[in-house]
């Protein structure tokens, strides 16, 4: 069992099994979250419309109704969620790099 630890022991600061293991199971739960939490904010950016208004802008046209209400539309309520994914994001990842150090679990 201690030259599968020894082989399967890239960077993990675990002295024996139980902690091998317990490191192990943090350690994928915390990269599902990140792909996930990954994947949102990717699938969340990519639905998002454009900022620039294109050819009117040249034209200086008039406010519309739209315009006015933006941040009670599905846009903002998109970009909200697209900065709650990417927060969440640097979150796990801060914590993950936190729980790489020797001293936690040792």
């Amino acid at each position: 069992m201690d030259s599968v630890i020894k082989v399967l022991n890239l960077l993990a600061p675990a002295k024996d099994a139980a902690t091998y293991t317990t490191y192990l199971t943090i350690s994928i739960v915390f990269v599902i979250a990140m792909f996930v939490a990954a994947v949102a904010a990717i699938i969340l950016v990519l639905i998002q419309p454009g900022n620039s208004e294109g050819i009117d802008a040249l034209g200086g046209s008039s406010e519309t109704f739209f315009g006015k209400n933006k941040g009670k539309s599905t846009e903002a309520t998109l970009k909200k969620w697209t900065i709650a994914c990417l927060v969440v994001l640097a979150v796990l990842a801060i914590i993950f790099f936190i729980l790489q150090t020797t001293e936690i679990w040792s």
